[in-house]
């Protein structure tokens, strides 16, 4: 009988800039979820930039938060 040996397959290990953006792509799509959700419950829903991430080498990122409202149902 032959004995196989099972060895662990490496998993992919993305760059640490492709994980940056696959957390934003996620975190985007939720936050677009809860958007759809607040504005069929009958809100309404504004992302409003509150102040702007400088990493000092020249990178930027706006920073949000929301303002919800009841809407006019």
């Amino acid at each position: 009988m032959t004995t196989t040996r099972f060895a662990p397959v490496a998993m992919p290990n993305p760059a640490d800039q492709q994980r940056a953006v696959d957390r934003v792509a996620e975190a985007s799509h939720r936050l677009n979820e809860a958007v759809r959700r607040a504005t069929e419950a009958g809100y309404s829903v504004e992302l409003v930039r509150t102040s702007r991430h400088h990493d000092g080498a020249g990178n930027w990122g706006d920073q949000i938060v929301p303002t919800v409202r009841p809407g006019t149902r």
